[in-house]
């Protein structure tokens, strides 16, 4: 990750963490401060509104906005995802200008930067591109997270088998979360786990980590986790299709 994604990321994580000390407040149109003004309570008031809709049903009202969402950053996942296939076209012609440049004095690199820069100019590329969905998403998340924790009325719903104030009794929601986690990355690292291990490993350290923590999260978020992840794996079979099928059947022939 560049010098300049981490300073925004934790730009973006002070942003958010400002709210968690009011975790336990609950969340009303008169909560002040920008986190709860402009994050929280407008994403509360949809979830109510919604649901109100939707004859009281909480749980429906959950999947309309986390639908809604999706739909809303569909265009940015869509550009993340051409990109991404435009920065692995990109890698030989990278790895190129690393063993032409591989020297480590400041001229050297600096040089590196420029020729790297000029490339991804030439192809078109932004190598920020990728992260903007994330830094987009991470506040929603989080965001939905203290809504749903500090907005009462969703915690006195209950949907399914669940009360969507607490946590999943059967964890059956935090499962299924971690499959559909697996599942969705796996679609979109396919054909290059092999290439990048560390890429390889995180397809299976996520699902675990969302698996422990949906454990502990009430099941309203689960539900949530698990609607974004199979919008995610519809979106991502549209999108890269071709390339899914082409995977498979290389990997089918053993190639």
């Amino acid at each position: 990750m560049k010098k300049g994604q981490v300073a925004w990321l934790f730009l973006l994580l002070a942003v958010m963490l400002a709210g968690c000390s009011e975790i336990n407040q609950p969340i009303t149109a008169e909560s002040e401060g920008f986190w709860n003004e402009y994050i929280v309570y407008p994403l509360s008031w949809l979830i109510t509104y919604t649901s109100e809709l939707l004859g009281s049903n909480y749980g429906l009202g959950i999947i309309v906005v986390t639908l809604l969402i999706r739909f809303a950053i569909l265009p940015l996942m869509i550009q993340q995802t051409r990109n991404s296939k435009a920065m692995q076209a990109l890698q030989p012609e990278l790895q190129k200008l690393r063993e032409k440049y591989s020297s480590k004095d400041a001229q050297t690199q600096q040089k590196l930067q420029q020729e790297t820069m000029l490339l991804f100019q030439k192809h078109g590329v932004n190598p920020l591109a990728g992260c903007l969905p994330l830094f987009i998403q991470m506040p929603i998340l989080i965001g939905f997270y203290h809504a749903i924790m500090r907005t009462e009325e969703i915690a006195r719903h209950n949907f399914l088998w669940f009360d969507l104030g607490e946590k999943d009794p059967f964890f059956i929601l935090p499962l299924v979360a971690g499959v559909t986690t697996f599942i969705q990355q796996k679609m979109m690292m396919a054909g290059t786990e092999q290439q990048n291990p560390q890429m390889a490993m995180m397809l299976w350290l996520m699902p675990i980590m969302v698996v422990i923590f949906a454990i502990n999260f009430p099941a309203a978020l689960s539900l949530y986790w698990v609607v974004g992840n199979v919008f995610m794996i519809a979106q991502t079979y549209f999108i890269k299709g071709p390339e899914l099928k082409a995977t498979k059947e290389a990997g089918g022939t053993g190639k």
